[in-house]
């Protein structure tokens, strides 16, 4: 919708005020006295005075204002099974969309209901109850635009809610979005309530889709991978990008751009301060030369927790603190690099703990799962030494601190029949001894390891902004670009 407004803007200047009267009507508003007074600062401009802006993106499931005949059920209320927070970099080159999966169990501050009263916080619940707080038709969205400030101790600058209807309404007015499915997909995928598999709604392979079809697309979730919402989360980044392709490639076509904004608009509810079609094309006009290929999308890291999605800690934290100090998802300064330097697709490796070989990764070594657990009593090594296995190309399932009494040496314990993958682990810490020791891999780290990575050497100068660590690759490396082929990384298990 941004890329649309942005270029709408020379078409409205000759179509004179009653389109961008028309445009202005069509938007709604939530109220702003219901973001919480506690929020996070807002980003600083940097040396050349651009500042970067997150921009929070929900997909609604109301079932209101004929919502219903396109979502089908019968629920009250509104949910969001879609929510996508997008950084755009200070130098407005470069944007990163992370997905946040609709079952994360998060946090949710104190909300407004619509009565005017203020919930309590809620721990340890799903992510998009945010969005049904209060029970309306129109949803919440100051609420998880609080709960994901919350969450990422980062502002949110703008946040914009799209409904079924508007969606669908898009889709169609650009003429279709080309889309790619891995197998055929049936009416018993979309509706698992409906008891057979029904007739055939999508054909393996590439296609185009609009209107109710374009809407099934990122909806289904069954019949594909593992059938859950992570899929389809994937499906979604790559039904985005091929949407923002679509629109890029109409130029400036008014049979093409009018009835999108027209339809865009329609659909929106937005925060106060986008609350009208100039404050819409000013935003929409400073992000315009984004490119294709620095477009990127990746969900938020995460694990299965029974029935939930747990966030993986620390690779999340990393993730948040990256975008805060406005760092491209391979770990470069985005607002010290120059508009045509950065390119934030190639992932680097992450740094190995100091003076420890790194040898080369074997795809193998992805099926090696290995726990981290600091015996030192000193916090930040038990990330250091994660990062070094994962640099291995290892799995990490695990970092936390270790029972017992501290140790003096790391120590590689080992369950049956994994000696021989231990040793090679070992390899990654000098001096480092494996022995048996129950199930599975553990790394059980000593005062060596503290002693070779001393907190002094990675404590800033007084008044240094702290640099965050790069992400690992078990995360950048799962990012896909607006310019990715639509078959690629589009289902999970």
């Amino acid at each position: 919708m941004l890329w649309v407004t942005a270029g709408c803007t020379a078409l409205l200047v000759l179509a004179g005020g009653a389109v961008y009267y028309r445009l202005n009507s069509n938007i709604s508003t939530f109220d702003g006295d219901a973001l919480s007074k506690d929020r996070p600062a807002a980003a600083p401009p940097d040396a050349q005075g651009r500042t970067p802006v997150n921009v929070l993106m929900i997909g609604s499931d109301s079932r209101g204002n004929g919502n219903s005949d396109l979502g089908g059920g019968g629920d009250d209320g509104a949910r969001s099974d879609t929510a996508i927070l997008l950084h755009i970099y200070a130098d407005h080159k470069h944007a990163v969309g992370i997905s946040i999966p609709r079952d994360s169990l998060v946090n949710i501050p104190p909300c407004k209901l619509p009565n005017g009263k203020w919930t309590k916080e809620q721990t340890n619940v799903m992510f998009n109850s945010a969005f049904s707080v209060g029970n309306t038709e129109q949803g919440n969205p100051a609420c998880t635009q609080n709960a994901v400030e919350k969450l990422t101790n980062l502002r949110v600058d703008h946040t914009i809610v799209v409904d079924f209807s508007g969606f669908a309404a898009m889709t169609s007015a650009v003429g279709g979005v080309e889309v790619c499915l891995p197998n055929d997909i049936h009416e018993g995928d979309l509706n698992p309530n409906l008891g057979h598999k029904g007739k055939l709604i999508f054909a393996k392979g590439k296609q185009k889709v609009s209107g109710q079809a374009a809407l099934d697309y990122v909806r289904v979730r069954h019949g594909i991978g593992d059938g859950s919402d992570i899929g389809r989360t994937k499906r979604q980044q790559a039904f985005l990008s091929s949407l923002i392709k679509e629109v890029k490639s109409k130029g400036m076509d008014p049979t093409t751009l009018l009835p999108l904004a027209d339809a865009a608009t329609k659909s929106l509810t937005v925060d106060p301060d986008l609350g009208s079609a100039a404050k819409l094309i000013s935003f929409a006009m400073s992000i315009k030369d984004v490119d294709l290929h620095n477009i990127k999308f990746l969900t938020a890291p995460w694990r299965y927790e029974g029935p939930r999605v747990a966030l993986v800690h620390p690779d999340v934290d990393q993730l948040w603190a990256a975008l805060k100090a406005d760092r491209t998802i391979d770990g470069q300064d985005a607002s010290a690099q120059s508009p045509a330097a950065t390119d934030s697709a190639a992932p680097s490796a992450p740094p190995t703990a100091e003076a420890t070989p790194t040898p080369t990764a074997d795809a193998k070594n992805a099926e090696i799962k290995v726990a981290v657990l600091n015996s030192t009593g000193e916090s930040g090594l038990g990330g250091k030494a994660a990062e070094a296995v994962k640099g291995a190309g290892y799995t990490v399932t695990t970092v936390g601190n270790a029972a017992g009494k501290p140790r003096s040496t790391t120590v590689v314990e080992y369950g049956t029949g994994e000696r021989s993958a231990a040793e090679s682990v070992a390899k990654l810490f000098p001096g480092a001894t494996v022995q048996p020791g129950g199930r599975g891999l553990n790394v059980v780290l000593g005062h060596d390891f503290a002693a070779a990575n001393p907190a002094s050497a990675a404590t800033p100068a007084p008044g240094a902004p702290n640099a965050p660590a790069p992400l690992p690759t078990s995360v950048s490396g799962t990012a896909r670009s607006a310019d990715d082929d639509p078959c690629a990384n589009v289902s999970y298990g």
